[in-house]
């Protein structure tokens, strides 16, 4: 990893000060490349760019992966109406001006200012070295919150990555092959049928999306129709979209209703086994689908730092972003923001800001602001939190939206939503890519091809072998 690390050893400098003539560099480690990471080291980049040509600041980014997925378009990548390579952004492209790393942190050791990073990126053991820093910036994000179903493991798909959308929509396509080939009719309802657990924003734009493209996908289909297609969404709580009004909710109810969406509300899913469903409402069917998107946790490096938590395993924040120390007081040289942050929401009495990609790019932003003003000694300022605009795509032409003046549906949220994301998109090139997609998408047809095999490349050159056979 010492080449990795450009050769630099163990041990820990305090900030920039006077040494034998030199000033020692000031060392800020983001840890995670995703929304509030990658925001956080933009703003960072913008404002110590003078200071990083010089050498007296540099910033490194770790994160598994060598891009920033941009998640909220990835329902839109299911359903095809934009290519996977256009949602990502590749993070030494956006951040020229310092140093990713595509590996692990471990550990943070924050007494002693150190990390421990692991060159294996996708998990297994690479070199193993620690970092030093001055200051880190604590934003790894999420990762899917999952239960212990009997069969979700076995047979439960995910929807938190590029690949797992890819994945998703291959698979669907590939069921809508499986049902019009076999003469079982068990088997056929079976592929027919698809169950979305959890109704946040997540599964409600992928099975909206996804019903919307294969709703047009049957079309080429001679003995199906789009009445032979079955569609679970089953949501714990008595609602869904709990992040918006409850007008909002209740107006994309009754649409996915209105499209045969069956909901269940208030119902979990008590077993998968064998791709049997076996709900709490005491219903029980079979299904060769079952996408999980009920809802996220901390990611799990958290559990392995000195950092204080709270007890849903975030790290504790003030409202400057700053990691709470003991007393309250801020622990110096400790930030976080995004998902994985609890930060209070200073808009409401004890409340905590919702994890979701709106308030961690706000967050970020406001971060990089406040470590400068501490490296200058100045005041860094609170969050506050702006009122949460959230939209969703519910398929071409369809969506909801909440803005200023209320909720808006239909045609016009669709383009709201559209406009926001594109606007959103931290790549000037990822925007003009993603543009063009919608800009082709409505010029022609849908492409409803599966292409499972890229999934599994070498399995066709692999069963030319006689182990194989």
């Amino acid at each position: 990893m010492g080449d990795v690390l450009d050769g630099r050893e163990s041990g820990h400098t305090t900030p920039t000060r006077p040494t034998g003539g030199r000033r020692c560099p000031i060392r800020i480690l983001i840890v995670g490349g995703g929304c509030a990471g990658t925001a956080a080291a933009l703003g960072l980049q913008h404002a110590l760019a003078a200071r990083l040509r010089n050498g007296d600041a540099e910033i490194t980014v770790v994160e598994p992966q060598p891009y920033l997925t941009y998640h909220p378009l990835l329902a839109e990548v299911a359903a095809g109406s934009i290519d996977p390579r256009h949602v990502v952004v590749p993070l030494r492209r956006l951040l020229p001006q310092c140093r990713v790393l595509t590996a692990r942190v471990t550990r943070i050791d924050h007494a002693t200012r150190t990390a421990r990073i692991d060159t294996a990126p996708r998990g297994g053991t690479g070199t193993v070295t620690e970092l030093p820093y001055d200051h880190v910036v604590v934003a790894p994000g999420s990762v899917s919150r999952t239960d212990p179903v009997p069969g979700l493991a076995e047979h439960g798909l995910g929807f938190a990555s590029v690949g797992e959308a890819v994945a998703l929509r291959n698979h669907l396509l590939e069921q809508l092959d499986l049902a019009s080939s076999t003469r079982d009719p068990e088997l056929r309802q079976s592929a027919l049928t698809f169950v979305f657990v959890g109704g946040g924003y997540a599964g409600v734009g992928a099975l909206a999306e996804l019903e919307d493209m294969a709703r047009h996908a049957v079309r080429g289909y001679h003995n199906l129709t789009a009445d032979d297609l079955r569609w679970v969404l089953v949501e714990a709580t008595g609602r869904i979209l709990p992040e918006e009004p409850a007008d909002l909710a209740d107006h994309t109810l009754a649409e996915l209703r209105e499209r045969s969406v069956d909901v269940r509300l208030g119902t979990t899913l008590e077993s998968a086994a064998d791709r049997l469903m076996t709900l709490s409402d005491g219903s029980r069917f079979a299904a060769r689908t079952l996408v999980w998107t009920a809802g996220a946790r901390p990611a799990p490096l958290l559990r392995d730092t000195d950092l204080p938590l709270d007890t849903d395993g975030r790290i504790r924040c003030l409202p400057t972003l700053q990691v709470r120390g003991p007393g309250g007081a801020p622990l110096a040289g400790a930030w976080a923001a995004g998902d994985s942050a609890a930060v209070p929401d200073t808009t409401a009495d004890g409340a905590l800001c919702a994890p979701n990609a709106q308030h961690a790019l706000a967050q970020a932003r406001l971060l990089a602001d406040n470590l400068l003003a501490d490296l200058d000694r100045r005041t860094p300022a609170d969050y506050h939190p702006d009122r949460i605009h959230c939209s969703t795509s519910l398929g071409i032409g369809r969506g909801v939206a909440h803005t200023r003046r209320g909720r808006v549906t239909g045609r016009r949220a669709w383009w709201l939503h559209r406009a926001r994301h594109l606007r959103r998109l931290p790549s000037a090139d990822r925007r003009v890519r993603v543009l063009t997609d919608w800009l082709l998408g409505a010029l022609f047809t849908r492409e409803v091809v599966s292409l499972g095999a890229v999934e599994h490349p070498r399995a066709e050159f692999e069963s030319g072998f006689p182990e194989h056979r």
